[in-house]
């Protein structure tokens, strides 16, 4: 699976749990430590972690994709769901907002979101 097609499956399974201010930050051009970022927030803990899971049980048994590293999930603050080449970050709202990582890569290339398509349709594909 090519990186893009991963961040947008990621952004598919986050929205299919309601999470908004959903971005893909392409940021091949500035960081070697990735290829995509996926921002999402929620506005609570328990709606934070259900898009983390979704993200992380859609790859997986949609995919056969594990992560590198998934912290955070406990807490529902900040989840952080490592894939080496993408990095998807699932905030409560007021942390996203404190942390500013949607400021820290400001000059990466915003990827549009396909919207389109639901995650269990695009899990198949």
């Amino acid at each position: 699976m090519l990186s893009e097609d991963r961040a947008q499956k990621c952004a598919a399974f986050v929205l299919d749990k309601k999470a908004f201010n959903v971005r893909i930050l392409d940021v091949r051009k500035i960081s070697s430590l990735t290829d995509f970022l996926v921002l999402a927030s929620g506005s609570s803990d328990r709606q934070v972690k259900a898009a983390a899971d979704s993200v992380h049980l859609g790859l997986k048994n949609g995919h056969d994709t594990m992560p590198i590293g998934m912290e955070g999930l406990n807490e529902g603050r900040w989840v952080l769901i490592d894939y080496g080449d993408v990095m998807v970050h699932v905030f409560h709202e007021p942390v996203r907002l404190f942390y500013d990582l949607d400021g820290l890569w400001c000059d990466a290339e915003e990827v549009p979101v396909q919207e389109d398509t639901p995650a269990t349709a695009q899990a198949s594909s």
